[in-house]
């Protein structure tokens, strides 16, 4: 980004493709111009391509969701805890998670090691927290991660369907993490 250039466009056209492509993964970028309020050539100005917005789009939605469990959690008491916390954190970032799971870029090789490195940070937590006695221990560490993901989209899902709010949505996927769906004996 040159000196040039404004910062707030810059920010305008990462917030509205995140906004458009949620939507509509096959948004134009003259789509993505038009709701961030710039022109086609301000937008080319900064990406000179789909695939260099995606890769933007990307590293922001890491760097975000990396910070907000930071901030989180920087003085949870306990794994557990932390596990916690980190999915309060991540659902308002949750049409970030939606955006990276309908443009995957698993096969770039910085993003493939942020995406590894955000998967060895959760199963670590995970690990700890099985430690703490939070989860069964037979339960496969892969297996209540990838429940943890899953249930943060559902959360983020029902919130943006208006059927709960964010609040309610973080204590339903606890629990659902945490104790199941059964019925209490």
């Amino acid at each position: 980004m040159t000196d040039s250039l404004r910062p707030a466009a810059y920010a305008a056209i990462i917030e509205a493709a995140f906004e458009l492509l949620v939507e509509n993964p096959g948004a134009a970028l003259g789509e993505i111009a038009k709701r961030a309020g710039v022109g086609r050539a301000t937008l080319h100005r900064y990406f000179s391509s789909r695939d260099d917005l995606i890769l933007a789009l990307t590293k922001a939605a890491i760097r975000e969701m990396d910070e907000a469990v930071e901030v989180a959690c920087k003085d949870a008491p306990s794994y557990s805890d932390a596990l916690y916390l980190s999915l309060g954190a991540l659902l308002p970032l949750g049409d970030r998670y939606r955006f990276m799971a309908t443009e995957p870029l698993e096969d770039h090789p910085e993003i493939r090691a942020e995406f590894d490195r955000q998967e060895q940070e959760t199963f670590e937590l995970v690990e700890n927290s099985k430690k703490e006695g939070l989860f069964d221990p037979s339960v496969p560490t892969a297996w209540i991660a990838q429940s943890f993901e899953y249930l943060l989209y559902a959360a983020w899902e029902s919130v943006t369907a208006k059927e709960c709010t964010p609040a309610q949505a973080n204590e339903l996927a606890w629990r659902t993490l945490t104790k199941g769906l059964g019925a209490k004996p």
